[in-house]
């Protein structure tokens, strides 16, 4: 009994089995990817380069006479207009000099309307033979002589009174004033250090270097033109902010620089507020071309591979088609395509890891970020 009944447990199981195997398995569905269609739009092409910044004026403030530094008028780092004082070097010594260089002049000016007088004596003598001729020419002379004398006394009292107004230190120009590089006390003269600057910085130079191509292809254009506003300029600071003001072309460079081959740029930016400082970094950026009719995909569909670049497609019915293209300038988060997609085409944005060749896929519409050119970054070279 026990045997017969094995069997029929072992029957009963392969029957079972048997059925089993015959079940159908539902298939899966085609993966889902997310696509954008490709439409035309016009692209901005800019340039950027590393950029200093510079005054406008940096005007070194130095002695022009020698003496020991009496005050400082200026508190450093404020602002200060033309002509106001900031420094005095002790004025007593020129002034001395002043008043000496004065009596010198007053004594010769006495000496002078005395030979003049003679002149003026021997003159009817000499005509009456009363004098000789030899004596009029002396006297005349004489006068000639202290009249010169009196010149050169003039100039002498110019000269003390211009050294005694050195004694002023004063700005040559409206502007930001540095830290003073001298103290109270010490001895300055014309060959001392400088002894601070005055920036101006409003507006504010900004130049950066250019390679010898860009320079030709772009900017010679506004050689010799001065200042123009054709072409706004944006400055990009360290932290990554935009400067809220636009920037303009001041000017190139008269000579490429023989060691790095690249022309020197400047521009001009308001900065009204202070806010941008001489000695600072930023970079320019500047539009420098527009890409009529583009075709830009998000970089993320992009596959580089092996120095070529696909992009995968979905067909007419719904099929993984894989494409090589020609990729160009980049722009925020996305590249032109210069060939190999055209208008219309669907191209897979999320999902390109489940795009094989002749993959039947479930497309639907990116909802991911735009990547409308006219919604970000102008695009870099």
């Amino acid at each position: 009994m026990s045997i017969q009944w094995t069997y029929r447990v072992v029957y009963l199981s392969l029957i079972m089995l048997t059925f089993g195997c015959h079940k159908k398995v539902p298939p899966s569905p085609p993966p889902e990817v997310q696509f954008i269609t490709l439409t035309q739009t016009n692209v901005p092409i800019s340039e950027e380069w590393i950029g200093t910044l510079a005054g406008f004026v940096d005007a070194q403030i130095r002695a022009q006479v020698t003496g020991y530094l009496q005050t400082q008028n200026y508190n450093e780092g404020s602002a200060v207009k033309k002509g106001d004082l900031m420094f005095q070097i002790d004025p007593r010594t020129f002034q001395a000099v002043l008043d000496q260089a004065k009596a010198k002049l007053a004594q010769d000016k006495a000496v002078a309307h005395r030979t003049a007088l003679d002149v003026k004596r021997y003159k009817p003598l000499a005509k009456e033979q009363a004098v000789s001729q030899q004596e009029l020419d002396n006297a005349i002379q004489a006068d000639l002589s202290a009249d010169a004398q009196v010149q050169a006394d003039g100039a002498s009292v110019t000269n003390a009174l211009l050294n005694l107004e050195f004694t002023r230190i004063t700005s040559p120009v409206d502007g930001i004033a540095g830290t003073a590089q001298a103290q109270i006390g010490d001895l300055v003269g014309q060959s001392g250090s400088v002894l601070t600057t005055v920036s101006t910085v409003n507006p504010i130079k900004v130049y950066f270097q250019v390679s010898e191509q860009s320079y030709l292809t772009f900017w010679q254009k506004y050689v010799g033109g001065g200042e123009t506003n054709d072409f706004p300029m944006q400055l990009i600071l360290s932290d990554g902010s935009t400067y809220h003001e636009k920037g303009r072309f001041y000017y190139v460079d008269r000579e490429v620089n023989p060691n790095t081959g690249t022309l020197q740029i400047g521009g001009l930016f308001s900065n009204a507020d202070f806010v941008l400082r001489p000695g600072q970094y930023g970079r320019v950026r500047v539009q420098t071309h527009v890409i009529t009719n583009a075709l830009v995909v998000p970089q993320r569909a992009v596959v580089e591979l092996q120095g070529g670049y696909q992009v995968s497609t979905i067909g007419e019915t719904n099929q993984i088609q894989l494409q090589t293209v020609k990729v160009g300038d980049q722009i925020a988060e996305g590249w032109v395509i210069e060939s190999g997609l055209k208008p219309g085409d669907r191209v897979v944005v999320e999902g390109t890891q489940k795009a094989k060749e002749g993959q039947l896929v479930t497309p639907k519409p990116y909802t991911g970020e735009t990547n409308d050119p006219s919604s970000s970054q102008p695009a870099q070279k």
